[in-house]
């Protein structure tokens, strides 16, 4: 028999939603499927919802700002990166996941005609519903060119782009207590609260995690095999991922003994995932490594790696942002500086085997990082 608080509970309410899989569970859910749940679950996750999420400053109802919507800068530099790709491809579509508000595709497309990069298709990938609409609305002006998907065709030619989207896939987490590990999964408590538990596993860190201290890290089944996906899809073309994180080896440093999970809401972050449900996003920072060795497994080469801020200095940045304005030069520095987004933020480039061997991606002509991976 359930307990009165779960007979009680309305299945159209998020956090009732996850008390009842965690009882399902047992008593004990993954973290991985918690935070699927709190992010994803039709109409109340918090990326499947209508609250506010994208934006400048947190009156505005947003919870934080993305490099598109710093400045129009980040995107025309990414798309010298796009345009050369599709050249040295012989393609004419652009793939994008996770679109937020539409403002990256906005400023691809109208770079690339600038460009004079014929573009043939335009073609988003998201979950959400009403980040679809607000898209819909960002994106009018080119409404023959762009379509929605629901996942990926079984074959797939063209450029793909990812900014912020591997760090917001589920993720698993590791705890090591007593120096024994375990996987740290969500319970509830006596009244119904949710709460922290831990299972002994023989799930483990890619790497050894030096010392004997208490440690909690995180593992991305769900983005490599996103990637691996990518690359069983991905015939012509290459694909662009930007997004905080780590070579491994920082990733898993002893001394990065709490991990990455974070919380965003309103311009500010918190620890307490189990809190305020559907209201906040859940992210963690990206295993590069990771990702780059998935992409092998899946047949793909890596053609580079490195700083988001010397990506963007590599596609022109500096010669674009003569032609802006004084605040967007004043943002174009948050997207280069390294105490900001440029040493945190990554990009990693991938492309079928083999097919990239005549020609080198504009982002990494200089500080490419791959031997760092």
């Amino acid at each position: 028999m359930l307990p009165a608080f779960l007979t009680d509970c309305p299945l159209d309410d998020l956090p009732g939603i996850i008390r009842h899989r965690v009882a399902q569970g047992g008593g004990w859910l993954p973290f991985d499927r918690f935070m699927a749940t709190a992010l994803y679950e039709p109409g109340l996750g918090y990326y499947a919802n209508a609250l506010a999420k994208f934006g400048h400053l947190p009156q505005g109802g947003s919870d934080f700002v993305t490099a598109p919507e710093l400045t129009p800068l980040f995107g025309h530099a990414l798309a010298r990166q796009v345009a050369q790709a599709l050249a040295a491809s012989g393609t004419d579509e652009v793939w994008e996941f996770g679109a937020g508000t539409g403002a990256l595709a906005l400023q691809v497309i109208e770079a690339l005609a600038e460009l004079g990069q014929p573009l043939r298709r335009y073609t988003i990938v998201d979950l959400s519903g009403q980040l679809r609409e607000r898209q819909r609305a960002t994106l009018s002006a080119h409404a023959p060119l762009v379509h929605w998907a629901d996942a990926l065709p079984e074959q797939l030619h063209g450029v793909v782009l990812g900014n912020e989207v591997l760090d917001a896939m589920p993720v698993q987490l590791l705890a090591r207590v007593g120096g024994v590990w375990h996987e740290r999964g969500v319970a509830m408590d006596a009244a119904g609260a949710l709460t922290w538990a831990d299972r002994a596993t023989d799930l483990r860190p890619p790497l050894e995690v030096e010392g004997g201290h208490d440690y909690v890290t995180e593992i991305h089944s769900q983005a490599e095999a996103f990637v691996r996906t990518l690359g069983d899809r991905l015939k012509r073309g290459a694909a662009f991922l930007l997004d905080y994180g780590f070579p491994e080896a920082e990733y898993y440093h002893p001394q990065r003994a709490m991990g990455t999970l974070i919380c965003h809401r309103a311009h500010r972050s918190d620890s307490d995932p189990l809190s305020d449900l559907g209201e906040k996003d859940i992210t963690a920072h990206v295993n590069f490594t990771g990702i780059a060795l998935a992409a092998q497994d899946a047949g793909m080469d890596v053609l580079g790696y490195t700083s988001q801020g010397r990506f963007l200095l590599n596609c022109g940045l500096l010669a674009l942002a003569q032609r802006a304005d004084a605040r967007q030069n004043a943002m174009m520095q948050k997207l280069v500086n390294e105490h900001e987004m440029g040493e945190l933020f990554k990009v990693i480039a991938l492309a079928p085997a083999g097919s990239a061997a005549d020609w080198v991606p504009l982002g990494f002509t200089a500080g490419d990082r791959t031997h760092r991976l």
